[in-house]
């Protein structure tokens, strides 16, 4: 039972962490919401959720055929290290995020009216969420794929739910006129974030004979 909710917790902070760096889909939300209201959020996480599933189906199928110690060390130190990197990311976007002008930038983005449509564009066509997936979230899938199925879908539900209640509160507050989030709290809300992905990475790193040893 620890395990699902850790599992749970893992998943909605990390997708609260990805969420909240200002991005393409981000942008789009914002974009759409002004024409279509708050409707937009969810359907942008229905498109965005179809790419997620159909990658971590991907990972799952790959992973049941050459599962190992070594397939888990490597990935385990890998994704380690992707993660540490990505917390930089989000600290320098922290920064960033009291001079940036979100709504400016949204305005500029025409990539689908459609927000279903645009919320698997700028999912399947963002590299940085590709990579993220193809080593840091790999990792993690491959970690609660030893604990047990059930534990993936705690992961999944607890990082979906993120995804559905951020894209969600954007929507709303775009089609209200609102900022969905104050700068400041932005800013802080992205510090912690992330280095709670950092403090992750480096757990994985120094841990990964500690998953190999759970076969």
């Amino acid at each position: 039972m620890i395990e699902l909710i850790k599992a749970l917790a893992l998943g909605f902070t990390i997708g609260v962490s990805a969420a909240l760096i200002p991005g393409p889909m981000m942008f789009a939300t914002i974009g759409i919401s002004l024409e279509k209201g708050w409707r937009t959020g969810p359907f942008i996480f229905l498109g965005h959720s179809m790419v997620e599933i159909s990658i971590i189906l991907l990972i799952i199928g790959g992973v049941s055929s050459f599962i190992g110690r070594s397939t888990i060390a490597y990935m385990s130190i890998v994704g380690g290290i992707i993660m540490i990197l990505f917390g930089l990311v989000i600290l320098k976007s922290a920064k960033s995020v009291s001079t940036m002008d979100i709504h400016g930038a949204a305005s500029k983005v025409r990539i689908s009216k459609s927000p279903v449509f645009a919320g698997i564009l700028t999912s399947a066509l963002n590299p940085t969420y590709i990579l993220w997936w193809l080593t840091a979230g790999s990792a993690i899938i491959l970690q609660e794929y030893l604990i047990g199925t059930i534990a993936i879908i705690a992961f999944v539900i607890g990082h979906w739910l993120a995804d559905l209640g951020f894209l969600v509160t954007v929507s709303s507050s775009t089609s209200r006129g609102k900022d969905f989030i104050s700068r400041k709290n932005h800013k802080l809300v992205l510090y912690f974030c992330g280095s709670f992905m950092m403090i992750f990475g480096i757990w994985f790193i120094f841990n990964y004979n500690n998953l190999s040893t759970m076969l």
